[in-house]
């Protein structure tokens, strides 16, 4: 199965959403951040290999039709070139509140306890190493962000591209796959709040196992 929608948004742009909206529009399943960690014997080596230049993008895609959020945004000129009849979607938000919400969340305090797991290795080398020390410099991080966005509304063909945020619900996106709006709110899913209350109803995590059995519940349940 080759992919049909690539997501080119960085986490923490309404991602998640988007993997459920695409999965309920007919492109699923849709590759997620969630599948790596769910695969974690497997999937962080094929992610290094990637990474190394060695992607093995059929293996990692085996029976998904999309994609989206790391660590597949990373390699989005990557897969747009091998997915020549892929649509690219941009998940975009205010750079401002993106930086914010990743230091509460995804880059925050709780990924170290992510590096004592097989996905360690993974997350540093791919991942992380994009920013090198400067993970929570906000001048840095959003200059990112920017770059991002420039460099994929640069590369990718206007009839190929949406630049889209989460907030706008159904209309762009169907219109842009050519597909029905659906009879169900679009779905609003991993808020900062979400997140938080998830972590507050859980207890004290203490190690990168009970983390990972608490975003696999996290996710499960979305």
């Amino acid at each position: 199965m080759a992919l049909k929608v690539i997501g080119a948004g960085l986490g923490r742009t309404g991602t998640l959403s988007l993997k459920v909206a695409l999965e309920q529009l007919g492109y699923g399943p849709c590759y997620h951040m969630a599948e790596v960690l769910m695969a974690l014997d497997t999937a962080p080596d094929l992610w290094i290999r990637a990474g190394e230049g060695r992607p093995d993008w059929e293996r990692i895609f085996q029976g998904f039709s999309s994609t989206v959020d790391y660590p597949a945004c990373i390699f989005w000129k990557e897969l747009a070139d091998h997915y020549p009849d892929a649509k690219v979607l941009l998940s975009v938000r205010d750079p401002q509140s993106w930086f914010e919400s990743t230091q509460a969340s995804i880059f925050g305090p709780m990924m170290e306890l992510l590096r004592q797991t097989p996905a360690g290795p993974f997350l540093d080398r791919i991942v992380f190493d994009q920013f090198g020390d400067r993970l929570h410099d906000r001048d840095f991080m959003i200059d990112h962000f920017n770059r991002h966005t420039e460099a994929v509304v640069s590369a990718i063909p206007p009839h190929r591209l949406l630049v889209y945020e989460a907030k706008q619900g159904w209309g762009p996106l169907c219109a842009f796959l050519g597909v029905p709006v659906p009879d169900a709110p679009f779905p609003r899913i991993n808020s900062r709040e979400e997140m938080a209350a998830t972590m507050a109803s859980h207890g004290p995590i203490t190690s990168g196992d009970e983390l990972v059995a608490m975003v696999k519940g996290h996710l499960g349940r979305a």
